[in-house]
């Protein structure tokens, strides 16, 4: 075959590859960060920067290397085989001991970067025998960004959403492992006889360790994880879009979305009938409902109890979610089945991009059952242009409300949430409540037309005799709608940003909220 008779090209190919596994390595480790740390974007560009400035350190080094370029290129293969292949494994791993995972992911991050860095000049080097230096130098850079960018379209549609942050490293590995055998086949020649053997026992090692990691990789994963719960997971998968776990207690079970609770069915209850009735009872016979996110199905399961709803419209982004809902007997359990009703509509796409390009759609009510603004990009979500679509996309009697997080760990996020949604012109009403699980959380109840004194009146009125509920009676609105004196609440009010596109302020208030009380 012409590629191994050619030994500039066998050189290429093997930049190529590396250049495609040293990438994908990096947006695993990235994944791995926002998946146990948090703040995505701060974490891709931290692990990307570092990688790139690890490469040009590993350049620099290279210049040590002065002979048996051929051997030692060999050996970076073989180590960023065993250091990309386990690094998800090592992760889990040490996370289910310490809290130094986020050292640990910064440094597979900078030693990936360093390794990828020594392997390029040598092999422009080992190359210079085939070609100039111009043709040389061009082509190996080539071949490098090439294999990045088919790296990342591989990482985007099959890495991630099919082999998961479990196999993918393993492929990189296997990748850099069939490189070492490759080159060490077309080079041989040029290796003393007894680095040779030492080459071929060392590969054979490597092939077993790979093959035992690939494995052992999945129970050792699960291990980690568990040891990241308390309690007993049952369920877990990474999807594209985010890190799904349900765990088991006894005979109750709790949700979590990339580390982060979600709902327990021990008081499940708390949270999605304040989300549902409360809006509802001021909607007086709403026919159109439209919730966003919300894929557990508890609220379209309190939505269903009013017999005037005709149509509800899911937006979530993950199809895993919304099947999950539909299609898992501790959640079928806990929506009653709601994600199968012939009312319901499932549209899995972003809520912000559904807004701008549904034209035709208007709602007499509007639940957004969104994950906490942690990052730029869940906060888009809860910004003045979001608002301002939901607005428009609002009946001129329509109620909108959204879950805040908590008014108490997160004051300033909480307000910002508040004066956001007023800065589209919504009259708003906090609210607020104890969940055992979850702590004190909240939520922003919005009118288009009532103004807040008449809707937080008509709010504390509400006596939902009309509907079956678990926990919320009128009692319970005396709660929900108090908060003491303004001194502690409302004291952090006025000095709240508006949240917008352009100003994204909510993810820096809400990771600056006193989480360490929770």
């Amino acid at each position: 075959m012409y590629f191994l008779k050619n030994n500039s090209f066998v050189l290429k190919a093997a930049i190529f590859a590396t250049g495609f596994a040293g990438i994908v390595a990096e947006y695993v480790l990235s994944t791995l960060a926002t998946y146990f740390i948090g703040n995505s974007i701060f974490q891709w560009t931290m692990i990307v920067s570092l990688m790139l400035f690890c490469m040009g350190l590993g350049s620099r080094l290279s210049k040590r290397i002065h002979s048996n370029l051929i051997q030692n290129f060999l050996l970076l293969e073989v180590s960023l085989s065993l250091v990309v292949a386990f690094s998800s494994v090592v992760v889990y791993t040490i996370a289910a001991f310490s809290l130094y995972y986020e050292i640990l992911i910064y440094a597979l991050s900078m030693l990936v970067g360093l390794l990828i860095g020594l392997e390029i000049p040598l092999v422009v080097r080992i190359n210079k025998e085939y070609e100039d230096l111009k043709t040389n130098i061009s082509s190996i850079l080539e071949k490098d960004y090439y294999g990045s960018l088919l790296g990342g379209v591989f990482f985007a549609f099959v890495g991630l959403p099919i082999l998961g942050l479990s196999y993918t490293p393993f492929v990189l590995g296997i990748i850099n492992f069939l490189v070492a055998i490759i080159v060490l086949f077309r080079f041989k020649q040029k290796i003393a006889l007894l680095r040779l053997k030492k080459l071929n026992a060392l590969l054979i090692l490597v092939f077993g360790i790979l093959i035992s990691g690939i494995l052992y990789t999945k129970p050792i994963i699960q291990w980690g994880e568990q040891k990241k719960y308390k309690d007993k997971v049952i369920f877990s998968e990474q999807t594209k879009y985010q890190k799904i776990v349900l765990t088991e207690w006894k005979n109750e079970h709790w949700l979590y979305l990339n580390g982060n609770l979600q709902f327990c069915t021990i008081d499940e209850e708390m949270y999605h009938e304040p989300l549902v009735h409360p809006i509802m009872q001021l909607a007086g016979m709403p026919k159109d409902i439209l919730i966003l996110g919300g894929g557990d199905g508890c609220a379209v399961r309190e939505l269903l109890k009013y017999p005037s709803v005709q149509k509800i419209d899911m937006v979530d982004l993950d199809p895993k979610m919304t099947a999950l809902g539909k299609e898992h007997p501790v959640l079928i359990n806990s929506n009653n089945g709601s994600m199968s009703s012939s009312k319901l509509n499932i549209y899995n796409k972003d809520a912000y991009n559904h807004l701008e390009q549904d034209a035709n759609s208007f709602y007499d009510v509007i639940i957004i059952d969104l994950p906490d603004p942690r990052n730029i990009e869940l906060g888009r979500l809860y910004s003045h242009e979001f608002y301002t679509h939901c607005y428009r996309k609002l009946r001129p009697n329509g109620f909108i409300i959204t879950q805040a997080g908590s008014p108490y760990f997160a004051t300033k996020a909480f307000n910002c949430i508040n004066n956001t949604l007023q800065s589209a012109n919504f009259k708003t009403v906090p609210m607020h409540n104890q969940i055992i699980s979850m702590g004190e959380w909240g939520w922003i109840l919005g009118a288009k037309k009532t103004n807040p004194m008449d809707l937080k009146l008509a709010l504390k009125s509400s006596t939902f005799k009309n509907v079956s509920t678990q926990w919320i009676n009128n009692e319970a609105m005396q709660l929900l709608t108090s908060f003491g004196k303004d001194a502690f609440f409302n004291s952090t009010v006025d000095s709240t940003d508006i949240n917008k596109i352009h100003n994204p302020v909510l993810y820096k208030y809400y990771l600056k909220g006193n989480w360490d009380l929770y």
